[in-house]
């Protein structure tokens, strides 16, 4: 970005809020999704007869499959654009999520319910690589921390908004519906997003100010433009290895790990714990694993906000997103996990 000065005043639409409005909520749902089997576990391991083994093969099945494709994920992003992976992604796991409330049918439930979590895994792995690189293309640089503040946010909102809902339809209805619910909401969603999400570029109610402030900013909204181009359809493997090879990028991969090891806690297993270690109603858990992620909810903003205020101080661009990082506050939660004891399994078999 080059230092011309940018008239805020400039841009009379306002197309990018929406956007990120529909990345929050699309996200939301997605980390609900994970969710769902922390709020129904306990009533799926009683009525399919599953012991703390065969769950932890459920629970994982998820994040080996999130994990293995992340780089695929990311390649399809660059292949075929933002819109049309992410769209697929968000009806596939949805579709997938939506059958979980059906693997009691099955001889194998285990063996079914890990499969349907794998497949989940897969479908989910673009989401975040996919969020950054919306907002890469729809915010400028001195934005670009508050809007990925508040797509982040979406792993704690989903705590906040589904574990209570989850909690009351495992309690009241049935851990079925828990899968079949939120199945809906996401091939819902996967419409939604298909008539609403369009590239800078394309969008038809982005105003050529708008278009120019973005442009001035440092925004990529020429980033989709060659998606689906016939010399893009290469992998660049050179690429991954440069990526993989930057002193940078792997504190990034290593801080990212840690903070994860942290989220997934608390997403997966935090709800369990509560009731099998501390004997609460899955309803009861399901509001208090919802007072962390409310901290991470306002805190994880008003990081994103701090690191756009130093930069819009004449602070760095290093110096605004690693005071962000160190400060810690986007992960208020992780304070939370010191208080918990014994290992995963010790609290499951209790």
């Amino acid at each position: 970005m080059d230092n011309t000065v940018i008239d805020a005043s400039a841009h009379k639409t306002r197309s990018r809020f929406w956007i990120l409005a529909m990345l929050f909520i699309i996200s939301t749902v997605n980390y609900a999704d994970r969710s769902t089997l922390s709020i129904a576990g306990p009533h799926v391991a009683r009525d399919l007869e599953l012991d703390p083994l065969q769950m932890g093969y459920v629970f994982s099945a998820f994040g080996w499959d999130y994990t293995l494709a992340q780089l695929p994920g990311g390649c399809l992003l660059d292949k075929f654009g933002s819109k049309k992976v992410y769209g697929c992604a968000i009806l596939i796991w949805s579709v997938f999520t939506f059958f979980q409330g059906f693997v009691h049918f099955f001889a194998n439930a285990s063996m079914m319910l890990s499969i349907l979590r794998f497949m989940v895994g897969f479908a989910e792995a673009p989401v975040m690589p996919a969020n950054s690189r919306i907002v890469s293309a729809w915010f400028t640089v001195l934005e670009r921390g508050t809007a990925s503040a508040i797509f982040n946010i979406s792993q704690y909102a989903a705590l906040v908004v589904f574990n209570p809902l989850l909690g009351w339809i495992t309690q009241e209805v049935s851990w079925e519906y828990v899968f079949i619910v939120m199945g809906v909401v996401g091939i819902v969603l996967s419409a939604v997003w298909v008539k609403t999400m369009y590239s800078p570029l394309s969008h038809p109610r982005v105003s050529q100010s708008e278009l120019a402030y973005l442009r001035a900013g440092g925004a990529l909204v020429e980033m989709d433009a060659a998606a689906g181009r016939k010399e893009d359809r290469t992998p660049q493997l050179g690429y991954i290895k440069q990526l993989l090879s930057s002193r940078m990028l792997l504190g990034i991969y290593l801080a990212n790990y840690c903070v994860n090891a942290i989220t997934w806690f608390f997403l997966y297993w935090f709800p369990i714990y509560l009731v099998k270690w501390r004997g609460m109603s899955i309803l009861e858990a399901g509001f208090l694993a919802a007072l962390p992620a409310i901290c991470g909810c306002i805190c994880g903003v008003l990081c994103g906000v701090f690191s756009d205020y130093l930069l819009n101080r004449g602070y760095s661009l290093s110096v605004a997103r690693k005071r962000r990082s160190s400060s810690g506050c986007c992960y208020v939660p992780a304070w939370l996990s010191v208080t918990i004891p014994p290992p995963m399994w010790w609290w499951w078999r209790q």
